[in-house]
């Protein structure tokens, strides 16, 4: 029986177990990178375990989200991040040198191999053939700490491509917008999404990085393409050829889905609020007036979109009332713009130009008006993510964010008159490094940099055989990250103090949640469907663990934050019947006894309803390493007690 590129890349790299789905599996990882948003935590995790030197082949600490200094702590944080990575033997990618994931794909990323990421967009390099995996930070420092990386077996779904994008007003963006609307922000839990088929030719390795990269958005573990000749101009052109395999399925590998969609007939498409699964075509909102439009981020800013969006906006001027903001995804697509003239054209027509970093994606500056209209080529639209829950955020192509900037408004593409100029993909980038600090051999006199927000990583006890506690929220379906734990630029910078940052727990849903959760001795929160979509931000699970948060009973979880929720001893159970769901409200008081007993996989337990009076029951669905990190307080904790026996 043949192999899909998955079971390949899986089967060269496991340590233990197999890739029968739904089964255990450990893997042996070649990179691993963070970001200052979640690093900051990863990298002070990693000094807790005591490990001297990062034991992965390549270790990258890339700064890109808080880069707003409007006081001490992001230049803190960057300060410690840089002195960290020097001392454990890691790439320090300086801030300005672009988002993580844009040039990880650029400098490192290679097929066939296999990167975990403290971003949940990490998936990005699945354009260039590489499994590129989404985690908390703690996951990330232990294996940087020499740990296997340890995950159930997703399922492997095809997305089989075929046919040609309509060009230049169809791009990649609306491929994943198509798939989104298909199968919405669930379809891809617990699952990996393989592209294959003919129409696979048709797309760069730049395009396939926007698909893999907003797959998150799917709730998907990653996205993988093939690696073929496309990947190796790609290479090439970033004087990496030397990092080039082919990589490919074999004509019999067997998938537990199959996907059919023809590029050709994708048309220009766009994700309303609130969600990136709320996909209509762009045409049905025409005459919708804009006051913002924003273009860039880690998923839509290769050097050939950025130069279509030039020749949009050349000789051309945004309209009144609109304000364009353009954030490239790195220093080297930036230096090219600059270079070749179209960042001079994009700032003739009126472009605000952002630094290289993650921005108003994560509400870090930009954030739209009361009650305005705002277009964005980014990866989500969650409702107060960009900074105002009053705003209303559309997701769309570059191109097409250009031309509405220019009209005022959403038109119909195909009734324009403004041309849009096709660029060949680059034989040849400009290459520099310069930003990039790599690995020291003598660390010997370097000290670790701690400015005064950066408190010590909280650790929870371990647990006991019984949980009482009031339900301190009841939340409904698709609970993001986002709302758990918002971002920000007033709340991002706190990403290394775990008691200040914590007073912003569910702000967005309940102002007062921090301050009640602090009056009750350990709580429950209860959610519904996919619980924990989004960010990979383990600060959603510390900062509720650190208030009292003891379980999150919900009738489904989204991957990463069930790991973070486990790294962190919560306990995360499923209803077993859903319907109890409906019975439960904010304020009932929960009592699970034999706790212990509740651990063991899909084996029932039963938890009372102290306030109404009934029983219902609950499963776990944990394998034995997950219940022994529950058991011990957490992943941090079990680790160390591991070095040292």
């Amino acid at each position: 029986m043949g192999k899909n590129i998955v079971e390949k890349v899986f089967e060269a790299h496991r340590v233990y177990g197999d890739t029968k789905a739904g089964g255990r599996i450990g893997l042996k990882v070649d990179q691993v990178y963070t970001q200052d948003a979640t690093g900051t935590m990863a990298w002070l995790q990693f000094e807790a375990i005591g490990v001297p030197r990062v034991k992965v082949p390549l270790a990258v600490s890339y700064v890109d989200h808080n880069m707003l200094q409007s006081d001490f702590m992001n230049a803190d944080d960057h300060a410690f991040l840089e002195s960290i990575a020097a001392k454990s033997g890691a790439y320090f990618s300086r801030p300005g040198n672009g988002i993580s994931h844009q040039v990880h794909l650029e400098r490192f990323s290679a097929p066939g191999r296999i990167a975990l990421g403290t971003d949940s967009h990490t998936p990005t390099g699945g354009g260039i053939g590489m499994i590129a995996i989404g985690v908390g930070g703690l996951d990330a420092a232990t294996v940087m700490a020499g740990a296997t990386f340890e995950l159930r077996m997703p399922e492997v779904v095809l997305v089989r491509l075929s046919g040609k994008l309509k060009r230049p007003w169809v791009t990649a963006m609306d491929v994943i917008l198509e798939l989104l609307r298909r199968l919405t922000v669930k379809g891809g839990v617990g699952k990996i999404m393989e592209y294959g088929g003919p129409g696979v030719k048709d797309l760069s390795v730049t395009e396939r990085a926007t698909i893999t990269n907003m797959g998150a958005e799917l709730g998907a573990t990653t996205s993988i393409f093939p690696s073929d000749e496309r990947t190796l101009h790609y290479l090439k052109a970033q004087r990496r050829e030397k990092d080039w395999v082919e990589l490919h399925a074999d004509e019999d590998a067997e998938y537990a889905e199959i996907i059919d969609l023809n590029l050709s007939d994708i048309v220009p498409l766009t994700a309303q609020p609130h969600s990136p699964d709320n996909v209509i075509p762009v045409k049905e909102l025409a005459g919708t007036k804009i006051n913002q439009a924003c273009i860039g981020s880690c998923t839509n800013s290769s050097y050939q979109i950025m130069r279509q969006v030039a020749s949009i906006l050349k000789e051309k001027t945004i309209a009144e009332g609109v304000s364009l903001l353009v954030n490239p995804g790195s220093r080297q697509v930036y230096e090219m713009l600059a270079r070749d003239g179209s960042a001079a054209e994009m700032i003739a027509a009126g472009a605000r130009m952002l630094e290289s970093s993650c921005g108003p994606c994560i509400g870090m500056g930009g954030a739209p008006g009361t009650g305005h209209v705002s277009v964005r080529s980014y990866n989500r639209n969650f409702q107060g993510r960009c900074g105002n829950k009053n705003a209303s955020v559309y997701l769309m192509n570059p191109l097409l964010c250009a031309l509405f900037a220019i009209k005022g408004e959403f038109i119909d593409p195909e009734t324009t008159d403004i041309k849009v100029e096709e660029f060949e993909e680059p034989s040849s980038y400009r290459i520099n490094d310069s930003m990039l600090i790599p690995p020291k051999e003598d660390t010997s006199k370097i000290k670790v940099i701690k400015g005064p927000n950066i408190k010590e990583v909280p650790v929870k006890s371990p647990l006991g055989d019984s949980i009482e506690a009031e339900v301190a929220l009841k939340l409904g379906n698709n609970i993001t990250t986002d709302d758990i734990m918002p971002a920000g630029s007033k709340i991002l910078p706190l990403r290394s103090n775990i008691p200040a940052i914590s007073e912003y727990v569910f702000h967005n849903i309940d102002d007062t949640f921090s301050k009640r959760a602090r009056q009750l001795s350990g709580f429950i929160v209860i959610g519904g469907e996919n619980y924990g979509q989004g960010s990979s931000r383990e600060h959603a699970a510390i900062a509720p663990m650190y208030l009292g948060l003891q379980a999150v009973i919900a009738k489904s979880f989204a991957r990463i934050h069930r790991s973070n929720l486990i790294n962190f001893g919560v306990l995360p159970l499923l209803f077993k019947d859903e319907s109890d769901y409906e019975k439960i409200e904010k304020g009932d008081k929960i009592l699970i006894k034999g706790v212990k007993e509740c651990l063991k996989g899909e084996k029932p337990c039963k938890a009372e309803n102290l306030t109404k009076g009934y029983t219902f029951e609950v499963v776990s669905n944990l394998n034995e390493r997950e219940a022994e990190l529950i058991e011990k307080g957490g992943l941090l904790a079990h680790t160390k007690e591991s070095q040292s026996s």
